[in-house]
């Protein structure tokens, strides 16, 4: 056995990035945050593929929280994964967003509806906020990132993105689009462009939108003391033992549509706004199947590849069967643009310098039959439209307890769509939803 101990950070900055011991689910048994910020490290562990820890212990110590991890793997495996963590939770990163919650405070914008409820879930109880950075995510072995809003409460009372509906449905996403089942790990790592897990569904609904674009632009963008959001991209988006001949950083997708959660790609165009295509009334854009470079500073030493993607659990909450299968809402259209998300990840994993285009074209001529995306999809292989078909099936019907789960697993979803009297076809014959989704 080998063991590695570290000093994480100061007691008082670190208690305010991690979540309270209080507000995790009772099964966890938390007693302190030591035991909070064991088990998050535990699962970064996991997430880097670090199967061989036997052992993460918290300590207060002189003022700071030391880590020591035991591992019957290597020491300079726990070396690597240690000194980017404590990078990670350093004062030129996740420290920044503590300054972003002070100026939120004394402007008393922090939390305005605090003691009251603002949707009707049992476990998010009236609206809590707390800082939440990415806890429990890959700390160094990332293929791809993602830009994202907000992170839902379950996400601290659970202790784990495991469990979130977004996530599930993603991991169903990457692997259809070929990713191998021991990496999907690696393409769930992302950046909040507001750093603050509260309630699910309510705070970024938008009749109660106290999480908009230009709060992330006022608290966790600007002056280097509190530029969360830039600092956390350029550390993510260059892992350790990046190789230094590589022409880009990993890829970002940039997650939000225009019928679901845009706020992190509109955060995106106040931050880029000069590097942006416009439209005819110059105006710039972030369309969904947008791709392009930039450079998360001017100064960065390389530029990063961008996709616009969907908030990746928008099929399900709006996608429907439409007779206009050519755009969102309908559900073909959703899966598609997906899977071109998804695969354009891959793309970069097994050629780290495609041009973004390039690797867009790709992807739509497997998930489209043509290279731009245009049109309803029409994939050329039987099988890849068989999935669009099993995916579309999944998130058409829903079943709301005891948790929400889709009623059909993805093989019985496709054997659905291997029956069907249009085969392939998720909205037509016996497997079209009713209602509002058909």
């Amino acid at each position: 056995m080998v063991t590695h101990s570290y000093i994480l950070g100061a007691v008082k900055p670190i208690e305010e990035l991690f979540p309270d011991p209080e507000i995790a689910d009772k099964s966890l048994k938390f007693q302190n945050y030591s035991d909070v910020i064991s088990y998050y490290t535990h699962n970064s562990l996991k997430a880097d593929g670090v199967s061989e820890i036997l052992n993460v212990e918290v300590t207060p110590k002189k003022g700071n929280y030391e880590v020591t991890l035991s591992s019957s793997g290597s020491k300079s495996q726990l070396v690597r994964f240690a000194e980017r963590h404590v990078e990670i939770f350093n004062k030129n990163h996740a420290q920044k967003a503590i300054k972003g919650m002070e100026l939120l405070k004394e402007f008393g914008v922090w939390n305005p509806m605090k003691n009251y409820h603002v949707n009707d879930s049992p476990s998010d109880g009236t609206s809590k906020w707390c800082l939440f950075p990415p806890l429990g995510l890959n700390v160094m072995g990332q293929k791809g990132l993602l830009l994202m809003h907000y992170p839902p409460w379950a996400v601290p009372q659970l202790a784990t993105f495991n469990n979130a509906m977004t996530m599930n449905r993603w991991e169903r996403i990457l692997k259809s689009a070929g990713v191998l089942p021991d990496d999907v790990d690696y393409y769930k790592t992302f950046i909040d462009v507001n750093p603050i897990a509260a309630p699910g569904s309510g705070e970024s609904e938008y009749p109660n939108d106290y999480f908009p674009i230009m709060m992330a632009s006022a608290f966790f963008d600007g002056p280097k003391d509190r530029d969360y959001i830039k600092s956390m991209l350029e550390l993510y988006l260059t892992p350790p033992g990046w190789e230094e001949d590589n022409k880009y950083t990993l890829p970002l997708l940039i997650c939000g549509s225009p019928l679901y959660d845009p706020q992190a790609p509109g955060w995106f165009r106040t931050a880029y706004t000069d590097i942006l295509p416009q439209d005819a009334n110059k105006i710039p854009q972030v369309n969904v199947m947008q791709v392009g470079t930039f450079k998360v500073r001017p100064d960065s030493k390389r530029e990063t590849p961008y996709f616009i993607g969907n908030h990746m659990i928008a099929a399900g909450v709006t996608g429907k069967c439409t007779k206009h299968p050519d755009k969102i809402p309908d559900i073909r259209q959703y899966q598609a643009q997906d899977l071109v998300a998804a695969t354009f990840l891959k793309l970069y994993h097994d050629n780290p310098n495609i041009h973004p285009e390039e690797a867009k074209r790709q992807a739509c001529e497997r998930w489209y039959g043509n290279p731009y995306g245009l049109g309803a999809p029409e994939p050329k292989a039987p099988n890849d439209r068989r999935t669009i078909c099993a995916l579309a099936q999944m998130d058409l019907f829903f079943e709301p307890l005891p948790k929400p789960h889709p009623k059909y697993t993805f093989e019985e979803a496709w054997k659905r769509c291997a029956d069907a009297e249009k085969q392939d076809n998720p909205c037509s014959g016996k497997i079209k939803p009713g209602g509002t989704k058909g």
